[in-house]
């Protein structure tokens, strides 16, 4: 493995997911974690679904940008939709899939479809759960 060029560093103390804190080690991130109501929980808080979506999100969106840049492919808007879906497996264990949405506006559907499908290999996020995880990532142009 190649040497990092940043590690980031993370604390979770208090109860996890339910009733817990998450903090950096530079504070810039400080959130309460909470259960979701959707799985009967009280709300109020962040969780780590949200928190990964929110990483891979801001990552693929930056592969995208630097794609397109060392192209020399211009489009005019862009975002990017993460979701991340926490799925109850056998012997009440759990595990993750995700589903990336794509907004490019300027560029053609092929210019975008490529632009995607690059960014996905160059992505931390993406290469991280490759195979390891269901994804689907798709792309709109407007």
């Amino acid at each position: 493995m190649a040497d990092s060029v940043y590690t980031a560093i993370a604390t979770s103390t208090g109860d996890g997911r339910a009733g817990g804190h998450v903090v950096t080690d530079d504070s810039a991130l400080d959130l309460k974690l909470a259960i979701p109501t959707a799985m009967g929980g009280p709300g109020g808080g962040t969780n780590p679904e949200q928190m990964f979506a929110a990483g891979w999100a801001a990552c693929f969106h930056s592969a995208l940008k630097a794609v397109a840049a060392a192209q020399k492919v211009k489009f005019t808007d862009s975002a990017v939709v993460a979701e991340v879906g926490l799925n109850a497996l056998d012997g009440g264990r759990y595990g993750l899939s995700a589903a990336l949405h794509v907004e490019l506006a300027g560029v053609d559907q092929a210019t975008a479809d490529q632009l995607v499908e690059t960014a996905h290999t160059v992505c931390p996020y993406s290469n991280a759960t490759r195979g390891n995880i269901a994804v689907t990532v798709d792309v709109t142009i407007g």
